[in-house]
């Protein structure tokens, strides 16, 4: 009889906390909606799946809303596509089609013997080689950086992207002193470095089946912007000027050491994450190493 009775006070005990439970995640759920100005919870919902490991989600699902709206990929896209087509409007230019004199001249574009004009060495990635080139910046980082940026907001979205971009140009002028750089590729790497190493280290919390999907969409834009970057690079004809195509590998590279680490804290604080001071100290020494060789061993000079 003793032992009967202690079942039934247990079973009473767990269906009151499943009940506390349920009571609990409806009345966060109400919050959530009641606090969320935009109101999309299947919009949250779907990126939380995409963009967080699962023991992440329910966290985000929490506290997600749209303040401050992501508004540091939209800004820099806009600044790109005023740039790309105030260049392809100016009578001399035929940058619809690929790069041509003009843009050569541009106070934008990375130079290697205006080095010293630093601005150039973030600058550039606001002027494009075409028309191809450009749309697969800007899609690319407006599907992927949106939905990171809903969950991680614009300072760390912008400190990966921007890491992304100094890492392109400073390895564009070790490894190929001599060319000219455009594009926002070493950002828009940086983004993608960081999600596919996010991808790969929660494989399997992030729904195997899009897991696999996510890599190789993200294996296929690499392999054709790559691609476009080698023709640039190596097959352009003698009347036109070829162009670097290192920064793609070194924003991948701040995107696999700086992006991941920021990716991963979704819900810690970065300056207390030890992977973080790590990255950004190997990040440091690089930059470092790499303006030493632009003062002192560039070719260019």
């Amino acid at each position: 009889m003793a032992a009967a009775q202690d079942l039934e006070m247990k079973d009473v005990t767990v269906g009151r906390d499943v009940e506390e439970e349920l009571e609990e995640e409806k009345k966060m759920r109400e919050d959530g909606e009641g606090n969320d100005p935009c109101k999309y919870k299947k919009v949250h919902k779907i990126v939380s799946k995409w963009m967080l490991p699962e023991n992440a989600r329910r966290t985000y699902l929490e506290r997600a809303n749209c303040l401050p709206p992501p508004v540091f990929l939209i800004s820099v896209s806009l600044a790109e596509l005023a740039v790309f087509i105030y260049y392809a409007v100016w009578k001399p230019q035929k940058q619809w089609i690929t790069l041509d004199a003009g843009i050569l001249e541009s106070p934008l574009i990375y130079n290697p013997k205006k080095r010293e004009e630093a601005w150039r060495f973030i600058s550039y990635m606001l002027v494009h080689a075409g028309v191809q080139h450009i749309v697969g910046n800007l899609i690319m980082q407006l599907i992927l950086g949106i939905p990171l940026e809903m969950v991680h907001k614009g300072l760390r979205v912008g400190l990966v992207y921007l890491a992304g971009v100094i890492a392109g140009s400073l390895a564009s002028s070790i490894f190929d002193p001599l060319k000219y750089l455009v594009g926002a590729s070493g950002g828009v790497y940086a983004l993608m470095g960081g999600y596919f190493m996010n991808v790969l280290v929660n494989f399997r919390e992030m729904i195997p089946a899009f897991g696999i999907v996510r890599l190789l969409i993200i294996i296929f834009i690499i392999a054709s912007d790559v691609g476009f970057a080698l023709y640039r690079r190596f097959f352009v004809s003698a009347n036109e000027s070829p162009v670097s195509f290192a920064a793609h590998i070194a924003g991948g590279f701040a995107g696999m050491s700086i992006g991941y680490t920021v990716f991963s804290c979704f819900d810690k604080t970065l300056l207390k994450d030890p992977r973080f001071w790590i990255a950004i100290a190997a990040y440091l020494a690089c930059v470092l190493f790499a303006v030493f060789f632009n003062i002192f061993l560039s070719p260019a000079n």
